[in-house]
């Protein structure tokens, strides 16, 4: 991971459609969905939806394979991964012990 790969993964989910979009196919792995059950699961006209998937596609956070005369959407959860270990690769660097206090206080969230 480098800043260039986690600036795109951010600038494509600052789109609160493409967020959600993400998000549903996180809890829809690892089968993922075709366009017109996102757009069902949404409530989005699926016309609306080929500009958010070529975005996330770029940003490398989707995957799409042809299945016949659909294209099925499934969330590039190792990428979000690596996101979240880049941003907290180096939490609390000179004090270890703070990190596994926080760690364990957000997992109470």
């Amino acid at each position: 991971m480098n800043t260039a790969t986690a600036t795109a993964v951010f600038e494509s989910l600052a789109s609160g459609l493409r967020l959600e979009i993400y998000r549903l196919l996180v809890r829809k792995a690892p089968d993922g969905l075709v366009a017109g059950d996102i757009a069902s699961a949404l409530d989005v006209p699926p016309t609306n939806l080929s500009f958010h998937f070529k975005a996330l596609t770029r940003a490398g956070l989707i995957t799409v394979t042809p299945e016949g005369r659909y294209q099925r959407y499934r969330a590039n959860i190792p990428l979000m991964l690596d996101t979240i270990a880049y941003l907290t690769e180096a939490c609390c660097a000179d004090q270890p012990e703070k990190c596994l206090e926080l760690r364990a206080a957000a997992g109470k969230r």
